[in-house]
C-alpha cells in the first residue's frame, strides 16, 4: 500500500511539473574564458588588500617589515570544471605570490641571519593567510554573487509587457555541461499575476560544440504574443492622410455604390481603416522554419466631422508571417516577413468575391505600412538571462519540431571588475567584513 501511494504521489507531482519555455546550457568550452577573466579579477582584488606591518624584537634583534603589497599572482596550475552534484569546481594548485615591502633588520652576528630570515618568512606567511584567505572567500561568495544578481529574473520588456526567467529547478551538472531550466514566460504588466499554461513541446539540448546553447519552445513566443494581445497592443487605426492615397482611391471606388447612397455631408469624409487582431497569434516551429499565424478584423468606415462613423465594410484577414531569430549582444531579435494573406467577408460569399480586387493593395499596405512598425519592435529584442558585461557572438540558429536552439560563444564586453564595482553592495567593500569565515577556517 505504501509503495502504491508513493508511486501515485510521484505521478501526481510529475503531472503538475511546469515545463520550461527556455533552457540554457553552458558547456565546458566556456569555462576557460570564465576562468581567465575570474583569475584576472582575483589578481586585481588581491592587489588592493592591506597587509599589516610585521615588527618586533627577538633578543638582540629588531625587525620591521612595512608597506607590504601583492605585486603579482602566479598560478602554475588551475582548473575550472563542472562536477555532478557540486555544479562548479575551481581547483588552484602550486600558486605563488610576488610581494613588495620595506625591511629594517638590526642584529649583532651575521651567522644568525638565516635563522632570522626563516622566522620573518614564517611570520609573513601567517599574515598572508590571515588576509588573503578571507579575500578569496569574499570574492567567491559575495562579489561574484553580485555579478549573478545582474541576471534578469522578472523584468519589464517595455511599457506593456514583462518576462519571467524564474529558475524552475536546480541546475543539472554533468562532466561537460551545466543545464538550467527557466520559465521563459511573458506577461502583461497590468496583470502581473497572469500566467499562461505551457502545453508546448519541451525544448531539448544535445549539442556541446559552442560555449552556450539557448533553446526556446513555441510557448516562449506564444506567451509573448498573448501578453501583447491582452495588453491591447495588437491593433492599428489609419485615418485620413494616414491611409495611403492609392489605397484610399481603390477603397472609395470599390464601395462607390455604398458611398453614392449616402448624404452629401458624408460622401467626402475621411476614410478610416482599422485592423484588430481578434485572437492571440500562434507560433509554429518546424525544422523548415518558424511561422506565426494571425487572424484580424478589418473595418472600413467614413468619419464625417461631428457625426457618427459610417461603416462601409467589415472583413476578416488571415495572415501568415515567417519569423527569423537572431542573437545580438544578449538580446533575442526577430525579423518578420508577410508570406500569406487572405481576406474574406463576414457577410456572404458574394461579398467575399467582391473583395478580391482589394487583396493586392491591402497586402501592399501591410508590407509597407504595418510590417516596418512590427519589425521595429521585434528587432529591439528581449534580453536573455545572461550576467551584465557578457554578450553572445557567432550565433547559429537551428529549428526543430516545436522548439529552436541558438548556439553561440561568449564575449566579455566589460571586465568583471567594471561590472562588480558598478553593482558592489556598499557593505561588501571591506573584504575582511563579517561575511568572511574566521581566518583560521579560511586558512585551512
Amino acid at each position: 500500500m505504501a509503495l502504491f501511494e508513493a508511486l501515485f504521489l510521484t505521478l501526481l507531482a510529475g503531472a503538475h511539473a511546469e515545463l520550461p519555455g527556455c533552457k540554457i546550457r553552458i558547456t565546458s568550452k566556456a569555462l576557460e574564458l570564465v576562468k581567465q577573466e575570474g583569475l584576472r579579477f582575483l589578481e586585481q582584488e588581491l592587489e588592493t588588500i592591506t597587509i599589516p606591518d610585521l615588527r618586533g624584537r627577538e633578543g638582540s634583534f629588531y625587525y620591521n617589515i612595512s608597506e607590504v603589497k601583492v605585486s603579482e599572482l602566479q598560478l602554475t596550475s588551475s582548473e575550472l570544471h563542472f562536477q555532478p552534484e557540486q555544479e562548479l569546481m575551481l581547483q588552484i594548485t602550486d600558486a605563488s605570490l610576488g610581494l613588495r615591502f620595506r625591511r629594517q633588520l638590526l642584529y649583532w652576528f651575521l651567522q644568525v641571519y638565516e635563522i632570522l630570515s626563516t622566522f620573518i618568512t614564517s611570520g609573513m606567511r601567517f599574515l598572508l593567510n590571515q588576509q588573503i584567505c578571507p579575500v578569496l572567500y569574499h570574492t567567491g561568495t559575495v562579489l561574484l554573487n553580485s555579478l549573478l544578481d545582474t541576471v534578469p529574473v522578472r523584468s519589464s520588456v517595455d511599457e506593456l509587457v514583462g518576462i519571467d526567467y524564474s529558475l524552475l529547478k536546480d541546475p543539472a551538472a554533468s562532466t561537460s555541461s551545466l543545464d538550467m531550466d527557466f520559465r521563459g514566460a511573458f506577461f502583461p504588466l497590468a496583470e502581473g499575476n497572469w500566467s499562461m499554461p505551457n502545453r508546448a513541446v519541451e525544448p531539448q539540448l544535445q549539442e556541446e560544440e559552442r560555449m552556450v546553447y539557448v533553446a526556446f519552445s513555441e510557448f516562449f513566443f506564444d506567451s509573448a504574443m498573448e501578453s501583447y494581445f491582452r495588453a491591447g497592443a495588437l491593433r492599428l487605426s489609419l485615418v485620413g492622410d494616414k491611409v495611403p492615397q492609392e489605397l484610399d482611391m481603390l477603397l472609395r471606388a470599390s464601395y462607390f455604390g455604398n458611398i453614392f447612397l449616402l448624404s452629401p455631408a458624408v460622401i467626402d469624409s475621411p476614410l478610416k481603416l482599422e485592423l484588430q487582431v481578434v485572437a492571440p497569434p500562434r507560433c509554429t516551429i518546424k525544422p523548415s522554419g518558424t511561422t506565426i499565424s494571425v487572424t484580424a478584423s478589418v473595418t472600413i468606415t467614413l468619419v464625417p466631422p461631428n457625426l457618427p462613423e459610417v461603416q462601409l465594410s467589415s472583413m476578416t484577414m488571415d495572415a501568415r508571417l515567417s519569423a527569423k531569430m537572431a542573437l545580438r549582444g544578449k538580446a533575442l531579435r526577430t525579423q518578420l516577413d508577410l508570406r500569406r494573406f487572405r481576406i474574406y467577408s463576414n457577410q456572404s460569399a458574394l461579398e467575399s468575391l467582391a473583395l478580391i480586387p482589394l487583396q493586392a493593395p491591402l497586402k501592399t499596405m501591410l508590407q509597407i505600412g504595418v510590417m516596418p512598425m512590427l519589425n521595429e519592435r521585434t528587432w529591439r529584442g528581449v534580453q536573455i538571462p545572461l550576467p551584465e558585461g557578457m554578450d553572445f557572438v557567432h550565433e547559429v540558429v537551428t529549428n526543430h519540431a516545436g522548439f529552436l536552439t541558438v548556439g553561440a560563444d561568449l564575449h566579455f564586453a566589460k571586465g568583471l571588475r567594471e561590472v562588480i564595482e558598478k553593482n558592489r553592495p556598499t557593505e561588501t567593500r571591506d573584504p575582511t567584513a563579517s561575511s568572511a569565515p574566521p581566518p583560521s577556517t579560511a586558512a585551512v
